[in-house]
């Protein structure tokens, strides 16, 4: 009989210095600057989850109003180490971020997602997210 995995500790980023060691959960290197940057801005949102005192997994959330939607919560980016998915370490961040958006007024949640991204799509459905098939994401470069 395996033992189940203690829950996730989730706590909300408060410094430079965390993101950067957990700069290996992101796409690219935490520069730190933007760190720094995003940490200072009101309605920016960034959850690390710990295991062992280690970093494996965050997300991030901007808050965004509409004249007529009102506030919502756009889930940026969520991000589990390998060794650590499965076993419900996305679920509890995506609850954490949506917990935050119900206490800051935020009539909804959204996030865009590859199509092909099985493991995303998984996490985001199990944490109560549906289909709404509405849109299609399109982006610009511009650097």
């Amino acid at each position: 009989m395996t033992q189940p995995s203690p829950p996730p500790d989730i706590r909300p980023a408060r410094s430079v210095a965390e993101l950067l060691a957990a700069s290996p959960l992101f796409d690219a290197p935490v520069h730190p600057s933007h760190a720094l940057d995003f940490l200072g801005r009101e309605g920016h949102h960034l959850f690390l989850a710990y295991a062992d005192g280690e970093p494996v997994g965050f997300i991030s959330g901007v808050e965004t109003t509409h004249p007529d939607k009102g506030p919502e919560m756009l889930l940026y980016e969520l991000g589990v180490a390998p060794a650590h998915r499965r076993l419900g370490i996305g679920r509890a961040l995506i609850e954490a971020l949506a917990e935050v958006a119900r206490e800051r007024g935020c009539r909804g949640m959204w996030v865009g997602v590859e199509p092909g991204n099985r493991a995303a799509l998984a996490a985001y459905r199990s944490a109560g997210a549906v289909n709404e098939g509405r849109f299609a994401m399109l982006g610009w470069e511009l650097e």
